[in-house]
C-alpha cells in the first residue's frame, strides 16, 4: 500500500492481529485526548503512572507473560482467568522501576488502557473500535475477537481450542489488507491531527540491532514499535505474535514513495514476519 496508490496483494484470509491491537488501542486513546476527553499525563485512578506511560511502556509495570502459570494456563488451553486474578499475579512480581525511570515492555499496562479508554467513553473498545477506525474507514473485516468460536474464522487450524480472553488487552482479526490500510490511514492524516500524530510518534530509543531480526535501530513511540532497517530507513509499526502465528505491520516513510506492509505467517519468530514486511517494502 503506498501514497500514491493502494494495492492488495492479500486475499480474504484472516488472520490475528496480536499486538499490532496496541497500536489501535492508543489510536482509540489519543483520538479521546485529541477530544480534550483525556488527559495523557494524568496519573490513572489508582496508579502512580499516566497513560502516556502506559502506552510507551515506561510505567515500570511487570507483564503478565513472564507469569508462568500463565503460560502453563495457555498451553493446556484452559479458560481464561478474571481480570482481577490476572491483574493480582502479575503485580504479585513487583514494580520493575519508578514511573518514567525505565523501560519494559508490559501487556498489562495495554490492559490498563483499554479499561480508562472503556470508562472514559463509556462504551466497549469493540464499539470505539467501529466508531472511531473501521466503520469510517471502511474496514469491514476487521472486529475484536472474544471467544474461542471468534478464531474459527482464522487462517490457520492450528487456532482451534485458543481463546483470545488471553491477550488481556484484547485481540483483534482481520485480513492483512485492512492492517495495513489501518495503518496507512493513520500515517495519512486520517484518523489522528498532525500534532497528536506528532506526539504518538516521539521515540523512546532503546538500542541498535537485534539479532535475528532486520532491525538496525529500535525504540518505541505510543503504541508504535519505531525505528530503522537498514536501507529501507524509518520503519514505525508494530510486531505481533501468539501460540502459532506472527505478524508485522510496518511504514516505510523514508522510501522514494512510502508504503505500508502487513505481513503475517505461521510459527512464533517474529523476525521471519518483519524481514518479509521490509522486503516487500523495498520492492514496491
Amino acid at each position: 500500500m503506498s501514497d500514491d496508490d493502494l494495492h492488495q496483494t492479500a486475499g480474504t484470509e484472516v488472520f490475528p492481529y496480536w499486538s499490532f491491537t496496541k497500536t489501535v488501542i492508543a489510536i482509540c486513546a489519543l483520538r479521546m485526548v485529541q477530544e480534550g476527553r483525556i488527559d495523557p499525563d494524568r496519573r490513572l485512578a489508582g496508579y502512580d503512572f499516566s497513560l502516556r506511560q502506559v502506552l510507551d511502556h515506561t510505567s515500570g509495570l511487570p507483564d503478565y507473560f513472564s507469569v508462568p502459570g500463565y503460560r502453563k494456563a495457555v498451553e493446556q488451553t484452559e479458560q481464561p482467568w478474571t481480570a482481577e486474578h490476572l491483574r493480582e499475579v502479575t503485580m504479585a512480581q513487583g514494580r520493575l522501576f519508578a514511573p518514567g525511570k525505565g523501560w519494559s515492555y508490559s501487556n498489562l499496562g495495554y490492559m490498563l488502557a483499554r479499561d480508562l479508554i472503556e470508562d472514559v467513553a463509556q462504551l466497549p473498545f469493540a464499539n470505539l473500535l467501529k466508531q472511531m477506525i473501521c466503520d469510517p474507514l471502511g474496514l469491514d473485516s476487521i472486529e475484536l475477537a472474544a471467544a474461542r468460536h471468534d478464531f474459527e474464522r482464522i487462517h490457520w487450524k492450528a487456532t482451534k481450542g485458543y481463546h483470545p480472553g488471553w491477550v488481556y488487552h484484547g485481540c483483534l482479526i482481520g485480513t492483512a489488507a485492512d492492517a495495513a490500510k489501518l495503518l496507512h490511514a493513520l500515517f495519512s492524516g486520517k484518523l489522528l491531527n498532525a500534532s497528536i500524530l506528532a506526539e504518538m510518534l516521539v521515540q523512546h530509543p532503546l538500542g541498535g540491532a537485534i539479532e535475528g531480526r532486520p532491525w538496525t535501530e529500535c525504540g518505541y513511540a505510543l503504541g508504535l514499535m519505531s525505528g530503522r532497517c537498514g536501507n529501507v530507513g524509518r520503519v514505525i509499526g508494530h510486531s505481533g505474535g501468539g501460540p502459532f502465528s506472527v505478524n508485522a505491520v510496518y511504514h516505510f516513510p523514508d522510501l522514494r514513495r512510502p508504503v505500508t506492509v502487513a505481513s503475517f505467517t505461521d510459527g512464533t519468530n517474529e523476525g521471519v514476519a518483519e524481514f518479509a514486511a521490509v522486503e516487500a517494502a523495498a520492492r514496491d
